[in-house]
């Protein structure tokens, strides 16, 4: 039988949790959502993606960090419980939006999306309100529940307030990421006084807003995910992984493109070669399934397919040098030029790999919804622009920094057995 609606379980359940000491499930909607075969997927999906090969022990997954995200979220809602602009009437879709809003995350993610041209976020529209159990159990709570939670999680929701608390400069979704991926890595730089953040969050009208008496364990925060941004997620030695990863999935599609008979058929990946996916393809997809076909297609015939997946398995990363795009340009042709006479595809071995980030924004006009400032809730009741009132804010605020690097297999080119004296071309070249 169906329930109407879901009410609050007869014993708590709790997870015990590294970075929070423990997460808390008092209502009935969230331990069904948690207990569906969507959300059970992520067990089986990294949240750092390549970066394990970094830091070995990144291996925690996007499940650890939704049920983060949540506990947060709800802890966010204790503090905000009777306080004026909150109606606890929208706890359930806030809660429920923060558990999923992750839940579209394919398998290293964001080298999949880019090669088969997919989103994350759209998958997760799909998969809340598409014929999946995580819909089933939303649209027991009403039919327009799913919607609801879709809404927040796009950041159209008509309470903006609810959004910004999963989805802002400040927001649960970040204060878990930072320390949960900083307790995983090892490093100390995503740590930040979260207890103090979250006593003085404050609900506002259109967003969350900050006590001025927490202001420096904002600032703290800030520099943190600068400091994790640069020192963990773009780190040199992952992104030669991901690049290694990237080409991959092109190699394989190309040769499918190209009528190649694989050796090792990538039947999970077909629909996605011909651009077709479907929501149960896409859900069938997971980093076991994607590290089975590299491992399988180390044996292919193919020469790129076959090396790129050694490389890859076995941290045979390819080595960098800094490169500036605009100012390197002749070098560019003249190494790619090189690389063929070497016999290496510069498609695949000859990689600009570009990061950057953006570490506080102040408000622009015009500018997407998750760019709203930090305001800081001042003691007459009016509110201020972070920036305005911490120097440390205003010295990064709206400053982009970008950084390129060009990543090549020196290996290959250290080894002078053919191609001698190309070889040595190329690596005075890239003064290596």
């Amino acid at each position: 039988m169906v329930k109407p609606y879901y009410g609050q379980l007869e014993e708590e359940k709790v997870f015990k949790d590294p970075v929070h000491r423990y997460i808390h499930v008092r209502d009935e909607l969230i331990w069904e959502l948690i207990g569906t075969k969507e959300f059970q997927r992520l067990r089986r999906v990294r949240q750092l993606g390549t970066t394990y090969v970094t830091f070995h022990g990144a291996e925690h997954s996007r499940f650890n960090h939704s049920l983060g995200v949540y506990e947060i979220t709800r802890r966010i809602l204790d503090v905000f419980k009777g306080r004026p602009n909150w109606d606890e009437d929208e706890r359930l879709v806030a809660l429920s939006a923060a558990l999923l809003h992750d839940v579209g995350h394919g398998p290293f993610s964001h080298s999949f999306e880019k090669v088969f041209d997919t989103d994350h976020e759209e998958w997760t529209r799909e998969i809340v309100l598409g014929d999946t159990e995580i819909n089933q159990v939303l649209s027991n709570v009403s039919p327009t529940f799913a919607q609801a939670v879709a809404d927040v999680i796009e950041k159209t929701y008509a309470n903006k307030l609810v959004t910004s608390i999963i989805s802002s400069q400040i927001d649960a979704d970040r204060m878990d990421y930072l320390q949960r991926d900083a307790y995983y890595t090892g490093v100390s730089y995503g740590h930040f006084d979260m207890e103090r953040i979250l006593r003085v969050m404050r609900p506002m009208e259109d967003q969350v807003a900050i006590k001025q008496s927490g202001m420096h364990a904002v600032e703290d925060y800030i520099m943190s995910r600068y400091q994790m941004y640069w020192q963990v997620y773009f780190h040199p030695v992952t992104r030669s992984a991901e690049v290694i990863l990237t080409k991959i999935f092109k190699r394989a599609k190309e040769l499918y493109d190209q009528g190649y008979a694989f050796k090792h058929k990538p039947n999970h990946f077909y629909s996605f070669f011909d651009g077709k996916g479907s929501l149960d393809d896409y859900l069938r997809l997971d980093e076991s399934i994607t590290m089975y076909y590299f491992q399988m297609w180390q044996e292919e015939e193919d020469r790129i397919l076959r090396d790129l997946c050694v490389r890859f398995l076995n941290r045979k990363l390819f080595k960098y040098v800094e490169f500036n795009p605009n100012l390197q340009m002749n070098d560019w042709l003249v190494l790619q030029d090189l690389f063929q006479k070497a016999d290496l595809n510069p498609d695949y071995y000859l990689v600009v790999d570009s990061s950057s980030d953006l570490p506080y924004d102040f408000y622009r006009p015009g500018e997407e919804e998750e760019r709203l400032p930090i305001h800081l809730l001042m003691p007459n009741g009016k509110l201020r622009e972070l920036s305005r009132e911490s120097e440390v804010v205003e010295a990064i605020s709206g400053k982009k920094r970008t950084d390129h690097k060009l990543y090549f297999p020196l290996d290959y080119l250290e080894d002078e057995r053919e191609y001698k004296e190309v070889k040595k071309k190329i690596r005075d070249l890239l003064n290596v």
